[in-house]
């Protein structure tokens, strides 16, 4: 196994590591924001939402790259 693959390997496994946090962050996030809705606090639960949505889109470029390094 080229050297160039055991290092593609570690850093999709840090990746993917990386990628489970995303997902439990956004998964707080989210009891947050319900929270922040439905006890008047919109403005706050607003801007919770904004940081859900970037960390959706930072979660699916994270595994874009995991797949290409794992394809490499």
């Amino acid at each position: 196994m080229p050297e160039n693959s055991v290092s593609n390997i570690a850093t999709a496994d840090a990746l993917t590591l990386l990628l489970h946090n995303q997902h439990a962050l956004a998964a707080a996030i989210e009891e947050v924001t319900k929270w922040l809705s439905e006890n008047g606090v919109e403005s706050a639960a607003y801007n919770a939402a904004g940081a859900m949505e970037a960390l959706d889109t930072n979660a699916k470029e994270i595994a874009n790259a995991i797949m290409r390094l794992r394809q490499a």
